[in-house]
């Protein structure tokens, strides 16, 4: 029941974001803000939940070649999304979403295996926090840019629904996986959060909103922190 309730807020969070993002009156600036607020939030995510548990636990030779080999990988897709596949503005950013998410998911869903109730909502706090306006501003720059506004919504729902998938099968398949092999997995996604924020998600924040980009970026890493603490 608290996996399932948890996969309900963090994927709708994309949901709604996507909804706010296409229907919804969101100027620039905001979108702008709500997107550095979205990677400070992330900045906390990748390091104290994703890197650093495998830096404690791990081999930080095979930690630090895992995180750089996720950050290729992201690179290189947003690459291809960006100059080769033709992707409208904000393909990016789902892809983002969706690299990074899904070897998230898949550890979330493991997390949430006998963990303490505030445990659960500072992990389930954190994502939401950084899904929800990273969903409004890349949903809104496809939209702007196709002629099918249901289209876009559809594609952030089917994300949506394949990061639901990914927790789910992460609390059910993987629980008798070794901690390190999780471990290794959350780097990877921690690679690509990285990457994600250096390619898409700080510059175009910057774009929209200048210089309240940094404030924003701090508020989403103080309230992470929070929330993080929360749970400890």
């Amino acid at each position: 029941m608290t996996t399932t309730i948890v996969v309900i807020i963090v994927s709708g969070a994309l949901i709604i974001g996507a909804v706010w993002g296409i229907y919804g009156n969101l100027s620039k600036k905001l979108e702008g803000f709500l997107v550095a607020l979205a990677g400070g939030a992330l900045l906390v995510s990748a390091l104290l939940e994703l890197i650093n548990p495998a830096l404690e636990q791990n081999s930080v030779l095979i930690t630090l070649t895992i995180v750089f080999a996720g950050a290729i990988v992201f690179t290189v897709l947003d690459y291809l999304i960006k100059e080769k596949w033709g992707s409208k503005s904000g393909g990016g950013l789902l892809a983002a979403i969706t690299l990074d998410g899904i070897p998230e998911n898949l550890a979330m869903g493991v997390a949430l295996i006998g963990a303490e109730p505030l445990s659960v909502a500072a992990l389930a706090g954190s994502i939401f926090l950084s899904n929800l306006p990273e969903a409004a501003g890349g949903a809104k720059e496809m939209a702007e840019n196709s002629d099918s506004k249901k289209k876009i919504l559809w594609l952030w729902i089917i994300t949506a629904l394949i990061l639901s998938v990914s927790a789910i099968l992460g609390h059910f398949l993987l629980a008798d996986v070794s901690n390190e092999y999780l471990n290794y997995i959350k780097c990877f996604a921690g690679g690509a959060v990285v990457a994600s924020l250096a390619l898409e998600v700080f510059p175009k924040a910057f774009k929209e909103d200048k210089y309240w980009t940094g404030l924003a970026t701090a508020i989403g890493l103080v309230l992470a922190l929070f929330l993080n603490s929360l749970g400890e």
